[in-house]
């Protein structure tokens, strides 16, 4: 048996871990140190360009995702032959390009880490979609969802 004594952190979480073609995924990303990066207004609609480009989701499409000051939750379907770190990683790649040149800064936006959870056939998309896009009322970021600009979602 391989020893996985030098793996640490995140690495050590994704061993053995896999993603599935065509199953949905809940994704959650913090910023690095979890800098509130996307109080700037601009820097946060840079990001939302990225999620609303298909050039960067590759096959998958986003159902449902929200831009919080120092974080994001996305709910997105793979395609066929998607890999989730692949589709993630190009996401965060792109986002904290646009946003670092946006805020006119260097260095890194995200964590390398990120949170995900696989859907189950007996999970509604819509409730956990509705539940993604209410993160800014629960933060008390706003009164209304309609009042936060920073989300979107295939159903409302």
């Amino acid at each position: 048996m391989a020893r996985l004594d030098h793996l640490r952190g995140h690495r050590a979480l994704r061993i053995g871990r896999y993603s599935m073609g065509c199953h949905v995924y809940h994704v959650s990303t913090s910023t690095h140190l979890r800098q509130p990066l996307f109080n700037d207004f601009r820097a946060a609609r840079a990001v939302v360009r990225c999620l609303n480009n298909p050039a960067s989701l590759g096959q998958a499409e986003l159902l449902a995702w929200v831009v919080m000051p120092d974080h994001a939750h996305l709910l997105l379907q793979l395609g066929e032959f998607g890999s989730l770190p692949h589709v993630v990683n190009r996401l965060k790649g792109t986002s904290a390009r646009a946003a670092n040149l946006t805020l006119g800064r260097v260095g890194p936006v995200w964590q390398r880490a990120f949170h995900d959870h696989m859907l189950r056939e007996e999970e509604d998309l819509e409730t956990v979609g509705r539940y993604i896009v209410a993160n800014p009322l629960r933060a008390g970021l706003v009164s209304r969802i309609s009042d936060y600009p920073h989300w979107d979602a295939v159903w409302l």
